[in-house]
C-alpha cells in the first residue's frame, strides 16, 4: 500500500478477511483470546510471537487502526490509547525517569499544562517552556538532563505555527527527541516525521472520528521508542477499546474529504470575517496575514479546520457573541462535522494564570471556532448574525 495515495490508503488497508470473507472489517469484542497448546501462550507472552493474548494488550481492531496511522504518518510502529491525553501520558512516563527535564512550546492544551506544572514536580521531572516567538532560543534551554522536545503546531488554541525542520534540526544536533502533537493538522495536512520528529500523538477524538461519536488516542514513530510506550500502556491499561478502534478506523476513510471540506469552509469564513469593525483579529494559517503563514505553507497542505476570533470588548463581548450563536453550539470539542464555539480562557484553558494565557495569545475576547462541514455561507451569516 506504500505506493498508493493517501486517499488510498486510508480506504484500502485493512485487516485480512477472516473465513467468512465479509467486505467490510468486523467488530473484534473479546477480551481475551485462546491458545491450542501451553507452548503457544508461553510464547506470546514473552514476545516469541505475534499472536493475540488480551484485548489490553493488543486486538485486531486496534491493530488495523495503529496499522493504518503508521501507513497515513510514514511511522514504523503505534500504541492507540484510550483517549487523547492517555497517549500523551503514557507517552511520557514511558520515557521519562526522575531528574529528566523537558522543553515544550508554552502554547499547549491546558491538560498538558497541568501535567507539566502540577503532576511533573510530584515525580521530580521539571520543564521550561518556549514561546512561539522564541524557537531559536530553544538550544539556550537544553539541559545534560534534558529528554526531548514537545510541541503543538498549529497550536491549540491561538493557531500559531512551529517550524518543525528547524526545531528537529536542533533536537538531533543535541541528540534529544522531537515529539509533536499533530492533532489539529491531522496526517493528511501535515506529516512531521517528515520533517524530523521521533513520535507523533493525536487525540484521535477530534478529526479522525469527525463526528463527535468516541474517544481515542495515539502515538506513532521510531519502532524502539513505541515498544516502551507499548509496554508501559500494556501494564498500566490506558488502552483503546475495539469497537471505538473499529469506528475510527472506519472513519480514517473519509478524512481526506473531510478535511478538504473543512479547510475550505474555514478558510472561506475566515478571508469574510478578516477586517470586520467588532473583532480585533482574525487567525487562520492560511491568511496571508498570518505571522506565521510561510511556516503554514511550508510544512502544511492547507491551513486546517481551526480559526479564532479576538472580540472586541473582552469577555462579557465573548460571552453575549457566544450567547447569540443559533446554529453554531459551544462546546470544548473540536473536529466535528457541526461547527463548535469554545472560549478557551474560561473553559479549556480557565486552570491557567491570566499572565500564562496573556504569554500564549489567550486574550478574554478569543473565541476558537471548530468550523465543520456545514453550507459555508450558513456558518459565516450565523457568526455575522451573532457580532451585531
Amino acid at each position: 500500500m506504500k505506493d498508493k495515495h493517501f486517499e488510498t490508503q486510508a480506504i484500502r488497508a485493512q485487516l485480512n478477511r477472516t473465513d467468512y470473507n465479509e467486505h467490510s472489517v468486523p467488530l473484534f469484542l473479546t477480551s481475551s483470546f485462546v491458545f491450542d497448546e501451553a507452548e503457544g501462550m508461553r510464547a506470546a507472552f514473552n514476545e516469541e510471537s505475534d499472536d493475540f493474548i488480551y484485548s489490553r494488550y493488543v486486538n485486531p481492531n486496534t491493530n488495523e487502526f495503529i496499522d493504518k496511522i503508521c501507513l497515513l504518518e510514514g511511522a514504523e510502529a503505534g500504541f492507540a490509547s484510550a483517549s487523547g491525553m492517555a497517549a500523551i501520558f503514557t507517552t511520557f512516563m514511558a520515557l521519562l525517569k526522575s531528574g529528566d527535564h523537558v522543553i515544550s512550546c508554552s502554547s499547549v492544551f491546558g491538560a498538558t499544562h497541568a501535567i507539566f506544572t502540577k503532576y511533573f514536580p510530584k515525580w521530580n521531572i521539571s520543564h521550561s517552556y518556549f514561546t512561539t516567538g522564541s524557537v531559536k532560543e530553544i538550544e539556550s534551554l537544553i539541559k545534560p538532563e534534558t529528554k526531548f522536545i514537545y510541541l503543538e503546531t498549529p497550536t491549540n488554541p491561538a493557531i500559531e505555527l512551529i517550524d518543525l525542520e528547524l526545531v528537529a534540526s536542533i533536537a538531533k544536533k543535541h541528540q534529544i527527541l522531537l515529539i509533536v502533537d499533530n492533532c489539529f493538522a491531522t496526517p493528511y495536512l501535515q506529516q512531521p516525521i517528515r520533517f524530523g520528529a521521533d513520535l507523533v500523538i493525536h487525540s484521535a477524538t477530534k478529526y479522525m472520528d469527525g463526528q463527535g461519536r468516541v474517544l481515542g488516542g495515539i502515538v506513532v514513530g521510531q519502532k524502539e521508542l513505541v515498544h516502551a510506550i507499548y509496554l508501559f500502556g500494556r501494564l498500566t491499561g490506558p488502552s483503546m477499546s475495539p469497537f471505538n478502534a473499529w469506528v475510527l478506523s472506519k472513519s480514517l476513510e473519509t478524512l481526506a474529504v473531510r478535511m478538504d471540506r473543512h479547510c475550505d469552509n474555514a478558510l472561506y469564513v475566515a478571508q469574510k470575517l478578516e477586517g470586520h469593525s467588532r473583532l480585533e483579529n482574525v487567525s487562520y494559517p492560511f491568511l496571508s496575514s498570518h505571522p506565521h503563514h510561510a511556516i503554514a505553507k511550508k510544512q502544511m497542505k492547507a491551513g486546517g479546520g481551526i480559526i479564532t476570533i479576538t472580540v472586541s470588548g473582552g469577555y462579557e463581548a465573548a460571552k453575549q457573541f457566544l450567547d447569540k450563536l443559533q446554529m453554531i453550539k459551544i462546546s470544548p470539542n473540536l473536529g466535528d462535522a457541526r461547527s463548535i464555539a469554545t472560549h478557551p480562557a474560561s473553559s479549556t484553558h480557565c486552570k491557567l494564570s491570566e499572565a500564562e494565557r496573556l504569554s500564549v495569545g489567550i486574550t478574554p475576547g478569543l473565541i476558537r471556532v471548530s468550523v465543520g462541514l456545514e453550507n459555508r455561507e450558513d456558518i459565516l451569516n450565523d457568526l455575522l448574525q451573532a457580532l451585531q
